[in-house]
C-alpha cells in the first residue's frame, strides 16, 4: 500500500509539472494583446442562447482564440458538442468552470466534467468556486482553512489525474479573499493549484490590490477584467467606465504578469457578443490612455 501511495504521488507531481510547464510556455509579455484574451461568462449570460457552433462562430468573428466555459445544468448535454465546436473553430478551451460545496466527491457533475475532458484529451484549468459550507462564518481562521482545503484538495487530485490544473476563483466571502486563497495553496502544497483573479468580484479589494497582487502573482492562472466605480457600494461597470480598473490594469502590467486576460460579459449586455465588444472597446480606450501601442496594434 505504501508503495502504491508513493507511485500515485510521483505521478501526480509529474502530471502537474507537465501542465504547468505547458502553461508557462504559452505565456506572453504583451498581455493585453487581442490574441491573449479569454472570452468569459458568455454561455448562460446570452439572450440569444447561442449553441456551441453559434458561440464558436461568434468568437471567431470577434477574434477570440480562447474560451473559459461557464455553464448551467441545461448545458450538460452540450458538453461534447462544445468541445467539438471549439476544436473545429480553433479556439482553445482555456478553462472549465466548476462550483462545489463541502463534498465534491458526492457531486454528480464533477465526474461528468472530468470524463468529457479526458475523452477529448483536453488538459485545461478548472476554475473552482467553493461556497455553501455550513457555519463557515462561525469558524476560526484555521477551521475555515481546513473546511475549504478539503474540497479543493479533492478536486485538485481528480484534476491532476487527467493532467488538469485548478484555479481558485474569487467570488466573495472568505474563499474569495486572495490572502485566504494563498493560505489554502500554501497549506495543500499541490503544484496544480493556482488563482484566477476577477475584477468583477473585487469590490472590496481596490485599496488592498497594490499590496496583495504581487503576492498572488506567482500563482496566477488568469486575470479577468471589468470596470469598477468607487463608492459605497462600489459599482461593477463595463471596462473603461469606472475609475479604479485603469490603475489596476496598470499594476497587473507593471508587476510583469504574463498569463491570459479575461474579457467578461455577464452583466455588461444581454447579448454576449455586444457585451464582449463593449468591454474590448473599453480596454482599448484604457490601453490608448496608457500608451500601450504594442497591444493596441493587435486590434487593427
Amino acid at each position: 500500500m505504501k508503495k502504491y501511495i508513493t507511485s500515485v504521488s510521483i505521478l501526480f507531481f509529474l502530471l502537474s509539472g507537465f501542465v504547468l510547464k505547458a502553461q508557462k510556455a504559452s505565456r506572453t509579455k504583451n498581455i493585453y494583446a487581442k490574441q491573449n484574451l479569454i472570452a468569459w461568462c458568455i454561455v448562460p449570460y446570452d439572450v440569444k442562447n447561442r449553441g456551441p457552433v453559434e458561440r464558436a462562430e461568434m468568437l471567431n468573428k470577434l477574434g477570440f482564440t480562447m474560451l473559459a466555459y461557464d455553464w448551467r445544468e441545461k448545458h450538460i448535454p452540450e458538453f461534447d458538442a462544445e468541445l467539438d465546436a471549439l476544436k473545429k473553430h480553433h479556439i482553445k478551451l482555456q478553462a472549465f468552470w466548476y462550483h462545489t460545496g463541502a463534498n465534491p466527491e458526492s457531486d454528480k457533475n464533477l465526474p461528468i466534467i472530468l470524463d468529457v475532458l479526458k475523452r477529448h484529451g483536453v488538459k485545461t484549468q478548472i476554475w473552482l468556486m467553493v461556497s455553501g459550507i455550513k457555519d463557515l462564518d462561525k469558524m476560526s481562521q484555521q477551521e475555515k482553512l481546513l473546511a475549504i482545503a478539503k474540497p479543493v484538495n479533492y478536486v485538485a487530485e481528480k484534476a491532476a489525474e487527467i493532467g488538469c490544473t485548478v484555479g481558485l476563483y474569487n467570488h466573495g466571502g472568505w474563499y474569495g479573499m486572495p490572502e485566504n486563497q494563498l493560505e489554502v495553496i500554501r497549506y495543500l502544497k499541490k503544484p496544480n493549484i493556482g488563482i484566477v483573479y476577477n475584477f468583477h468580484h473585487a469590490e472590496e479589494d481596490i485599496e488592498r490590490f497594490p499590496k496583495f497582487f504581487p503576492e498572488i502573482l506567482p500563482h496566477l492562472f488568469a486575470v479577468n477584467l471589468m470596470g469598477l466605480k468607487k463608492g459605497n457600494p462600489v459599482k461593477v461597470v463595463p471596462i473603461g467606465e469606472g475609475d479604479a480598473e485603469s490603475e489596476m490594469i496598470k499594476i497587473v502590467r507593471e508587476n510583469a504578469y504574463n498569463g491570459p486576460i479575461g474579457i467578461i460579459n455577464e452583466d455588461t449586455a444581454p447579448d454576449a457578443e455586444v457585451g464582449l465588444t463593449m468591454n474590448m472597446h473599453g480596454l482599448k480606450k484604457i490601453l490608448k490612455e496608457q500608451s500601450d501601442q504594442a497591444a493596441l496594434n493587435t486590434y487593427k
